[in-house]
């Protein structure tokens, strides 16, 4: 079983396409010669390469969008890491499954979808909509050791792939990735330290909105956990197992899983995008489908994104994970693709470029 896993995992990394540079500069010929002075629509026109160089011709047909909001509780949080006890995970989920939260509200929207996925909730979710695809009853203390085991590592790996690939079966064909999980801010710091080479001062956030001296607590929890368990920078999977979480796993399948099947995927705020940096550091191969969406006010979403090489659209502030950023960035998906399809070029509106 953990043969097949790993098989698995590996086969659909080989399946993801080369990025094709010919299609995206085909898109930015035809870009340069719409009614506009060349380059002045500024990160649009880049959108609009990439997601032609990812479709592999123009223009991509988008229209079906799914947000999947993973959720996963942390044994981390016994160390009092959260303004928000354990709980409002589950509590949190019945609300996505209602259709209560900000995401739902924004992917409505943009025309998008919503699928909630219980991955590692430390109960059980009680709703017939919930996807279930629990590998763990919450994560174990990492301050105390792993976090979960190498082989709940992959199975959560395994089951965000499966999750893609069922919506991409579904025709879903652009993804954003959202999370739910009290302590996760705490694991996301200690991975992106781990992989960045960074000292948790400059990795560790506010996460719910702790105080100061909460801040200075979470900063040496983070410190513990990565002493305990001696994460390797050069052993991704590894790292997510000491010091990650279910959910992140999840997400970094969601994202080598919709690569796989040449879908782009909008990337949320500081969990989603240490996800994308795990599936990153696993292949490089996921990153050309990866789009940045906005800058969060967690201080080690910038140098994650830096990493990445993503620009964010927007900076707005935000930091309520979800998939808010992404699902909202959908818009300038959108606007990109209608400006190439809709805009007159200089031949067809009979206006001299000289």
């Amino acid at each position: 079983m953990k043969t097949d896993i790993h098989a698995m995992i590996e086969n659909k990394i080989k399946q993801i396409r080369k990025f094709d540079e010919t299609a995206s500069a085909r898109a930015q010929r035809h870009s340069d010669n719409l009614t506009k002075p060349p380059g002045s629509l500024g990160k649009l026109e880049s959108i609009a390469a990439q997601l032609a160089g990812i479709h592999g011709d123009l223009w991509p047909q988008l229209d079906k969008r799914a947000v999947v909001v993973m959720a996963a509780d942390h044994g981390v949080c016994d160390e009092g890491v959260s303004a928000f006890p354990q709980e409002v995970t589950a509590q949190m989920v019945l609300n996505f499954l209602s259709g209560g939260a900000a995401v739902n509200v924004l992917a409505a929207q943009a025309g998008a979808d919503v699928f909630c996925v219980d991955i590692g909730v430390k109960t059980d979710v009680d709703h017939p909509d919930v996807c279930s695809r629990k590998v763990v009853y919450g994560t174990a203390n990492m301050v105390k050791g792993a976090a979960m085991s190498l082989d709940q590592t992959k199975q959560a790996i395994a089951a965000g792939i499966a999750v893609a690939e069922e919506l991409v079966g579904k025709g879903y064909r652009l993804f954003a990735t959202g999370e739910m999980g009290i302590g996760n801010t705490t694991a996301s710091a200690a991975i992106a330290s781990v992989l960045l080479g960074l000292p948790p001062e400059q990795t560790v956030g506010r996460g719910t909105g702790i105080d100061d001296s909460g801040w200075l607590r979470k900063v040496e929890i983070v410190k513990r956990a990565i002493e305990v368990n001696a994460p390797a920078a050069d052993q991704p999977v590894e790292t997510l197992a000491k010091v990650g979480g279910a959910e992140i796993a999840g997400l970094a399948g969601v994202i080598i899983g919709a690569a796989a099947n040449g879908c782009p995927v909008v990337v949320d705020g500081y969990i989603s995008s240490v996800a994308a940096l795990v599936a990153a550091k696993i292949s490089d191969r996921v990153k050309p489908y990866l789009f940045g969406s906005h800058l969060s006010q967690e201080q080690g979403h910038k140098r994650v994104l830096e990493a990445l090489e993503l620009e964010p659209m927007v900076q707005l502030d935000m930091r309520l994970g979800e998939g808010t950023g992404a699902v909202l960035c959908f818009h300038f998906l959108d606007a990109a693709l209608k400006l190439m399809q809709e805009m007159a070029t200089f031949e067809s509106a009979g206006i001299s470029k000289e």
